[in-house]
């Protein structure tokens, strides 16, 4: 995961197919924050449009270019 620096006030983190923590959805605050335990551990999904907020930080992931989602069936 890396963080991406924006003209917005809020963190953008952009994630890699490998940073999914289930098919399509990553958590926050995750372990790179400098704050990692600022809020509870919330699951953010990323499966419908390849990016999504935390509702308690407003970081948006977002899944980086080219990268794919793996679905299950």
């Amino acid at each position: 995961m890396e963080t991406v620096n924006m003209s917005q006030p809020e963190a953008v983190v952009e994630v890699t197919a490998k940073d999914l923590q289930g098919p399509g959805v990553v958590f926050c605050p995750n372990p790179k924050m400098t704050q990692w335990s600022s809020h509870p551990k919330v699951y953010v999904d990323l499966s419908h449009s390849g990016e999504g907020r935390c509702p308690y930080c407003g970081t948006v992931y977002r899944l980086k270019a080219g990268e794919k989602i793996a679905h299950a069936h």
